[in-house]
């Protein structure tokens, strides 16, 4: 188990420099406010797994090759496809917060845990909203077929956590299967925030010919007003 929080401690360290600039370069002072905040919270996260090791005598690690893989990929790309990334992390993060508050019989583990998983059930839906935005500038066929890749990237990384947290995880009653199962199971809620909704056609009228019943003067009130998103 400790282990897997040193992992997991790396990955939420860092200084978000790159993704602050690429948020800057977006021209959208909010966002750009939002993702200094986003960075400041992960910082957070990392200093309370680090004074969690320091209470039970471990070190932090200085480094994890899923973590320079992750970083390396994202900082490869622009802003869309770099949040696509982080939020594979995010995803996995999830369920493993739930799992090592719900698991372990330790207060103060069980609390670090509950407090950085609040902070990370905020972020998954901060990003949606940013993503769900992006994806709707991309031609309508790239965007299913974008977000099945994200879906399979998030299945190949659920099982390398597995493999990787297997032995710490079990002792969380977690799983490897279902470690993954829940993952994946996650993912439809954030593909379904992601993806524009897709806009029907309306049916033509039937009765468009038939005659008006409407007293003169009167007015008729569609059932449906309103202003879609």
């Amino acid at each position: 188990m400790w282990s897997g929080i040193q992992r997991f401690q790396v990955g939420e360290d860092g200084d978000g420099a790159n993704l602050v600039a690429k948020a800057d370069r977006a021209a959208d002072p909010d966002y750009a406010r939002a993702v200094r905040l986003f960075v400041a919270e992960e910082q957070n996260h990392a200093r309370l797994l680090a004074r969690l090791l320091a209470a039970g005598g471990l070190p932090t690690l200085t480094g994890h090759w899923s973590d320079t893989v992750f970083v390396r990929l994202r900082r490869l790309m622009g802003l869309r496809l770099e949040l696509l990334v982080l939020m594979i992390a995010e995803v996995v993060a999830l369920r493993y917060y739930r799992a090592l508050r719900d698991g372990t019989g330790d207060p103060l583990t069980s609390d670090v845990a509950g407090r950085i998983l609040a902070d990370e059930q905020r972020h998954v839906p901060f990003h949606c909203e940013r993503l769900h935005a992006s994806l709707a500038e991309l031609p309508r066929p790239a965007r299913r077929p974008l977000m099945a890749s994200w879906r399979l990237l998030l299945f190949a990384a659920s099982l390398v956590v597995a493999a990787d947290h297997g032995p710490g995880l079990r002792r969380l009653g977690l799983g490897r299967l279902r470690f993954v199962a829940d993952v994946m199971a996650s993912s439809g809620e954030v593909v379904s925030a992601v993806l524009p909704p897709v806009r029907r056609n309306p049916e033509p009228n039937r009765n468009s010919n038939a005659p008006s019943h409407a007293e003169p003067g009167s007015t008729r009130h569609s059932p449906h007003g309103g202003t879609r998103r």
